[in-house]
Protein backbone atom coordinates (compact mmCIF):
# COMPACT_ATOMS: atom_id res chain seq x y z
CA UNK A 1 0.00 0.00 0.00
CA UNK A 2 1.28 3.43 -0.90
CA UNK A 3 0.23 6.06 1.58
CA UNK A 4 1.44 9.30 3.12
CA UNK A 5 3.07 9.30 6.49
CA UNK A 6 0.91 10.53 9.33
CA UNK A 7 3.17 13.58 9.69
CA UNK A 8 2.77 14.49 6.00
CA UNK A 9 -0.99 14.08 6.30
CA UNK A 10 -1.03 16.35 9.35
CA UNK A 11 1.19 18.87 7.53
CA UNK A 12 -1.37 19.08 4.72
CA UNK A 13 -4.16 19.58 7.29
CA UNK A 14 -2.22 22.36 9.04
CA UNK A 15 -1.24 24.11 5.82
CA UNK A 16 -4.82 23.93 4.59
CA UNK A 17 -6.02 25.48 7.84
CA UNK A 18 -3.46 28.29 7.53
CA UNK A 19 -4.42 28.92 3.90
CA UNK A 20 -8.03 29.60 4.84
CA UNK A 21 -6.98 32.78 6.70
CA UNK A 22 -3.66 33.64 5.07
CA UNK A 23 -3.32 37.05 6.77
CA UNK A 24 -3.97 35.76 10.30
CA UNK A 25 -1.03 34.79 12.51
CA UNK A 26 -1.80 31.43 14.06
CA UNK A 27 0.01 29.83 16.98
CA UNK A 28 0.79 26.15 17.38
CA UNK A 29 -1.72 26.02 20.23
CA UNK A 30 -4.49 27.54 18.10
CA UNK A 31 -3.77 25.20 15.21
CA UNK A 32 -3.63 22.23 17.56
CA UNK A 33 -7.05 23.15 18.91
CA UNK A 34 -8.69 23.91 15.56
CA UNK A 35 -7.30 20.80 13.83
CA UNK A 36 -7.65 18.41 16.77
CA UNK A 37 -3.97 17.42 16.68
CA UNK A 38 -1.54 17.09 19.61
CA UNK A 39 0.33 20.34 20.23
CA UNK A 40 3.84 18.77 20.34
CA UNK A 41 3.20 17.21 16.94
CA UNK A 42 1.85 20.47 15.54
CA UNK A 43 4.89 22.37 16.86
CA UNK A 44 7.27 19.87 15.27
CA UNK A 45 5.54 20.01 11.89
CA UNK A 46 5.30 23.80 11.88
CA UNK A 47 9.03 24.00 12.55
CA UNK A 48 9.74 21.66 9.62
CA UNK A 49 7.48 23.68 7.33
CA UNK A 50 9.20 26.90 8.38
CA UNK A 51 12.63 25.35 7.77
CA UNK A 52 11.43 24.41 4.27
CA UNK A 53 10.41 28.06 3.78
CA UNK A 54 6.74 27.22 3.36
CA UNK A 55 5.86 29.14 6.53
CA UNK A 56 7.19 32.27 8.14
CA UNK A 57 7.59 32.08 11.90
CA UNK A 58 7.18 35.16 14.08
CA UNK A 59 8.53 34.92 17.60
CA UNK A 60 7.28 36.58 20.72
CA UNK A 61 4.11 37.11 22.67
CA UNK A 62 2.13 38.01 19.57
CA UNK A 63 3.98 35.56 17.33
CA UNK A 64 2.74 32.74 15.20
CA UNK A 65 2.90 31.36 11.68
CA UNK A 66 1.89 32.60 8.25
CA UNK A 67 2.22 31.07 4.81
CA UNK A 68 5.51 32.14 3.23
CA UNK A 69 3.81 32.62 -0.14
CA UNK A 70 0.36 32.45 -1.66
CA UNK A 71 -1.46 29.13 -1.32
CA UNK A 72 -1.60 28.72 -5.09
CA UNK A 73 2.22 28.80 -5.13
CA UNK A 74 2.60 25.90 -2.68
CA UNK A 75 2.10 22.36 -3.97
CA UNK A 76 1.36 19.11 -2.22
CA UNK A 77 4.81 17.91 -3.31
CA UNK A 78 6.29 20.91 -1.44
CA UNK A 79 4.39 20.11 1.76
CA UNK A 80 5.06 16.37 1.71
CA UNK A 81 8.71 16.89 0.84
CA UNK A 82 9.14 19.34 3.71
CA UNK A 83 8.04 16.73 6.24
CA UNK A 84 9.02 13.38 4.71
CA UNK A 85 11.94 14.39 2.54
CA UNK A 86 12.18 13.68 -1.17
CA UNK A 87 9.33 11.62 -2.56
CA UNK A 88 10.47 8.13 -3.52
CA UNK A 89 8.28 5.06 -3.88
CA UNK A 90 11.19 2.64 -3.55
CA UNK A 91 14.62 2.90 -1.92
CA UNK A 92 16.51 2.51 -5.19
CA UNK A 93 15.02 5.69 -6.67
CA UNK A 94 15.39 7.80 -3.56
CA UNK A 95 17.97 10.54 -3.22
CA UNK A 96 20.28 8.15 -1.38
CA UNK A 97 20.12 5.69 -4.28
CA UNK A 98 20.31 2.76 -1.91
CA UNK A 99 21.49 -0.37 -3.58
CA UNK A 100 19.57 -3.58 -3.03
CA UNK A 101 20.81 -7.12 -3.50
CA UNK A 102 19.25 -7.52 -6.96
CA UNK A 103 19.86 -4.06 -8.41
CA UNK A 104 22.20 -5.33 -11.14
CA UNK A 105 19.49 -7.73 -12.34
CA UNK A 106 16.43 -5.62 -11.55
CA UNK A 107 14.14 -5.36 -14.56
CA UNK A 108 11.82 -2.84 -12.90
CA UNK A 109 14.06 -0.01 -11.68
CA UNK A 110 13.53 2.22 -14.73
CA UNK A 111 9.79 1.59 -14.59
CA UNK A 112 9.70 2.52 -10.89
CA UNK A 113 11.48 5.75 -11.79
CA UNK A 114 8.75 6.53 -14.35
CA UNK A 115 6.04 5.80 -11.79
CA UNK A 116 7.81 7.92 -9.16
CA UNK A 117 8.14 10.80 -11.64
CA UNK A 118 4.40 10.56 -12.39
CA UNK A 119 3.62 10.63 -8.66
CA UNK A 120 5.76 13.72 -8.15
CA UNK A 121 4.17 15.39 -11.16
CA UNK A 122 0.67 14.64 -9.82
CA UNK A 123 1.50 16.01 -6.35
CA UNK A 124 3.16 19.05 -7.94
CA UNK A 125 0.02 19.79 -9.93
CA UNK A 126 -2.22 20.20 -6.87
CA UNK A 127 -1.85 23.47 -4.99
CA UNK A 128 -2.60 24.20 -1.37
CA UNK A 129 -5.30 26.60 -2.59
CA UNK A 130 -7.01 23.69 -4.36
CA UNK A 131 -6.76 21.49 -1.26
CA UNK A 132 -8.45 24.17 0.84
CA UNK A 133 -11.61 24.04 -1.27
CA UNK A 134 -13.78 20.94 -0.74
CA UNK A 135 -14.63 19.03 -3.89
CA UNK A 136 -18.38 19.08 -4.18
CA UNK A 137 -18.53 15.82 -6.14
CA UNK A 138 -16.86 14.09 -3.18
CA UNK A 139 -18.89 15.89 -0.51
CA UNK A 140 -22.09 14.50 -2.02
CA UNK A 141 -20.71 10.96 -1.62
CA UNK A 142 -20.06 11.28 2.11
CA UNK A 143 -22.52 9.43 4.34
CA UNK A 144 -25.06 11.70 5.93
CA UNK A 145 -25.50 11.85 9.66
CA UNK A 146 -28.73 10.42 10.93
CA UNK A 147 -31.26 13.08 11.82
CA UNK A 148 -32.20 13.17 15.49
CA UNK A 149 -35.51 11.47 16.21
CA UNK A 150 -38.35 13.91 16.53
CA UNK A 151 -39.69 14.35 20.03
CA UNK A 152 -42.89 12.44 20.54
CA UNK A 153 -45.74 14.73 21.59
CA UNK A 154 -47.82 13.46 24.49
Amino acid sequence: MIKLSRMADYAVVLMTQLSREPETLRTAAELSQSCGLPQPTVSKILKQLAQAELLVSYRGNKGGYLLARAADGITMADVIGAVDGPIALTDCIGPDGLICEIEALCPTRTNWQSINDAMIQALSSVSLAEMAVPRMDFVHQLPRRAEPAAAVAE
